[in-house]
């Protein structure tokens, strides 16, 4: 459902209703494909809820016969459906890889932080939730030199050699590729418009800086 209205994410000029659509979609791929946790984007995810009722109460306004209801409907859907998978799909990473998130954090500013303030309280209460529930069922049941709950060895990491498909959008030169036991690393350049299937590693400073868009 477009909407003419500018909606500003930040204090520079304002963009378009639609500007904000294609960045929401473009940062809940990248988050779904990115097998780390990325730097959150609560603004934006907000913005498109301020937007959503918008839309809402503009439909309030067509009659109920009026053909473009069913359309604007399931525009709406749609957009419902990527702001609660995106948020799904944090939560989701912070339950799995709590302990690593939490370590990162605390080497980051509040102006740099991955996680927006009500998933660092929800990550900081799922760990402790986890360490009451081991102690409960297995720590303290244990010899006492061995009941200390130690979260470096309870710690998972994600899999950042594993494979993404990704489209780029500016040149890129240099990127090095790791070789193995038997090849030597190798760069190699990323053309605009170019799509690869390659691992996350080489990429990752590139995705957070915007040069490549997972699909």
């Amino acid at each position: 459902m477009e909407n003419s209205d500018d909606v500003p994410l930040s204090d520079e000029e304002p963009v378009t209703a639609q500007i904000v659509l294609r960045t929401l979609q473009e940062v809940w791929l990248n988050e779904k494909f990115s097998p780390e946790l990325l730097q959150h984007q609560s603004d934006l995810v907000d913005c498109m809820l301020d937007q959503i009722q918008q839309m809402e109460e503009n439909l309030c306004k067509l009659k109920k016969n009026d053909f473009r209801v069913v359309i604007h409907r399931m525009e709406l859907d749609r957009i419902r459906y990527m702001v609660t998978d995106y948020l799904r799909i944090r939560l989701n990473k912070i339950e799995q890889y709590v302990i690593h998130i939490l370590e990162q954090e605390t080497s980051r500013s509040p102006e740099d932080a991955f996680l927006s303030p009500p998933e660092h309280k929800f990550a900081r209460e799922y760990l402790a939730h986890m360490e009451d529930h081991f102690r409960l069922i297995a720590l303290r049941h244990m010899p006492s030199n061995v009941q200390d709950f130690d979260k470096t060895k309870m710690a998972v990491a994600p899999n950042i050699s594993s494979h993404i498909f990704l489209r780029v959008k500016k040149n890129i030169t240099g990127v090095v590729i790791e070789g193995d036991s038997e090849n030597r690393d190798e760069e190699v350049d990323l053309d605009e418009n170019s799509q690869h299937i390659m691992q996350y590693k080489p990429i990752a400073d590139y995705l957070k800086s915007g040069a490549v868009q997972l699909v």
